[in-house]
């Protein structure tokens, strides 16, 4: 086995110098064998130690077919295998269960919706505040736009139907419209009684409210919150970004402050879809920059915490360089296992620096020699200035 530099000097010895195997083998001391083997490997790698044996191997077969015949917990199976002879720990087994037993998470039908379609609401309580001499505790109401997220917030004293009615209506003029339907969990602001397999019964003055500004009461079914999961996430968004180390004394502030938050952070972040298909399009962008693109960015997640940003700044570099100097560059890089935005930055730029290669030295043709004509010498001189004997 040879270390890293070794398979660097291995791959410089072929790649710039242009020696066979047999001259790398001579030059490094190595056999050609060995050398004709890391050179037939694109990137260096070390070889994984062998599993270690583990008390729990014998028993694997038995966990198995316990946990198919009854979902017994890790400790119960745990309680079997000490009568049958296991002399391990709980530990090692608890991990072992969990990942052939993967906990059963509930599934649920992700909803789509068309711009203008639904708005989802919902009411917070985040503590007290000062109203005067007294204090409150402090509500808010949330409706979120479910197709583009945005989202409105009202803080107020009081849960009743006057208050419900009018932040829908202030809702309406900060979105400069009406959504075709709302969507509402239990409230009595707006349901009255919601029982399984049988129709809702409205709050009549929230029907007259609906009738009027043209939309549709969609309650949500019973005990199925994640359906307006949209506004289930505001109301969070609400307490953990705004509210939460607010210091603010008196409940008129509160609004104001809310409203600077809507404009300058909230209303103007991407959501997650959007954000998942932003970043899908930027790994195609990258991909297509190389045939050893998909293996560099595996290096970038394996070797940087911060893979993405280094991804996004390698993009930034192909819109400067040529689409060859980035392949060049993204090849070098995983031939030399270096994994960095940084160190693609300095290939390129390196490279671009370089002088050009100074053309072929132009000689005279020998047989152009035979045409030049050269006059015989003047012997004379010599003849003039030779004293007589």
């Amino acid at each position: 086995m040879i270390d890293y530099e070794t398979f660097a000097r291995i791959r410089d010895c072929r790649d710039r110098q242009g020696l066979t195997i047999t001259q790398i083998a001579r030059t490094l001391g190595l056999h050609r064998q060995t050398v004709a083997k890391w050179l037939a490997r694109s990137r260096f790698e070390r070889p994984r130690p062998p599993p270690r044996n583990s008390l729990l191997d014998p028993f694997k077969g038995r966990i198995t077919r316990l946990l198919d015949t009854h979902p017994y917990s890790a400790q119960q199976i745990f309680q079997r295998l000490r009568e049958e002879g296991y002399g391990g720990g709980v530990t090692i087994l608890r991990d072992y269960v969990g990942r052939i037993r993967p906990p059963k998470l509930p599934v649920y039908l992700k909803l789509h919706f068309a711009p203008g379609e639904c708005a989802q609401v919902d009411w917070g309580v985040f503590g007290t505040v000062a109203v005067g001499n007294t204090r409150r505790r402090l509500s808010f109401f949330v409706i979120v736009l479910a197709y583009s997220r945005l989202m409105y917030v009202e803080f107020t004293v009081s849960q009743t139907m006057e208050h419900f009615l009018s932040c829908h209506e202030h809702a309406f003029a900060a979105f400069g419209g009406v959504p075709t339907k709302i969507m509402v969990d239990n409230l009595k602001s707006a349901v009255l009684q919601r029982l399984a397999g049988v129709a809702p019964v409205f709050n009549p003055r929230y029907v007259d409210f609906a009738r009027h500004y043209g939309f549709a009461i969609a309650p949500c079914n019973v005990a199925r919150g994640n359906e307006k999961g949209r506004v289930e996430s505001g109301v969070g968004y609400v307490k953990k970004n705004f509210l939460r180390g607010l210091e603010l004394t008196e409940f008129g502030a509160i609004q104001a402050a809310a409203q600077v938050w809507l404009d300058t952070i909230a209303n103007v972040r991407i959501h997650g879809e959007r954000s998942r298909a932003r970043e899908q399009r930027l790994m195609l962008r990258f991909l297509a920059l190389s045939p050893d693109a998909q293996a560099y960015y595996d290096g970038l997640e394996q070797k940087r915490l911060n893979a993405r940003h280094h991804l996004r700044k390698i993009l930034a570099l192909a819109d400067v360089y040529p689409a060859d100097s980035i392949a060049r560059a993204l090849s070098d890089g995983l031939t030399f296992q270096a994994f960095s935005a940084e160190y693609i930055a300095n290939i390129l730029e390196t490279r671009a620096r370089t002088l050009p290669e100074p053309g072929p030295l132009q000689l005279t043709r020998a047989h152009d020699l035979l045409d030049i004509d050269i006059p015989p010498p003047d012997l004379n001189v010599y003849e003039t200035n030779h004293d007589p004997e």
